[in-house]
């Protein structure tokens, strides 16, 4: 008996925990919405490309593919580099979209023109968003132990 009462008494704890969550989590102020108004804006000029401008020509897709890939296959870029939107109109190829850092702008921008084959195909668009998703300590820094 003394331990269905203390089982009792755990799920009762348990479930008031998961209210009193649930409660705290609803009377904090949701967070603002992300402005894009001006990357919307500037998308919808007739000289941006986007991504239902790109013909479906062979070697137009098979460009945009394999620049997908090398970035994809890139486990040193974070979500939002493996993300870009890779547009590719008669052998030049636009990147879009945000990256975390100037270093990953580079990098993604390299890689596109390693798979093209001149730099001079490569029309950047890429959106540097500030911090990195994670902090790397500069060089000679030993950490605490």
């Amino acid at each position: 008996m003394k331990a269905f009462l203390t089982k009792a008494l755990c799920i009762q704890i348990l479930l008031l925990g998961g209210l009193l969550w649930a409660q705290q989590q609803s009377d904090q102020a949701p967070a603002a919405a992300p402005d894009n108004t001006k990357t919307n804006q500037r998308d919808r000029s007739s000289s941006a490309p986007t991504a239902d401008q790109q013909k479906n020509n062979k070697s137009d897709r098979e460009l945009t593919r394999a620049v997908r890939r090398a970035l994809t296959q890139d486990k040193s870029l974070s979500t939002y580099a493996h993300n870009i939107k890779v547009i590719a109109q008669n052998g030049v190829v636009t990147l879009k979209g945000p990256v975390r850092t100037q270093e990953e702008k580079q990098a993604v921008e390299a890689k596109a023109a390693e798979v093209v084959g001149a730099p001079d195909k490569i029309q950047s668009e890429l959106d540097v968003t500030g911090v990195e998703a994670s902090k790397k300590p500069s060089p000679g820094h030993t950490p605490n132990r």
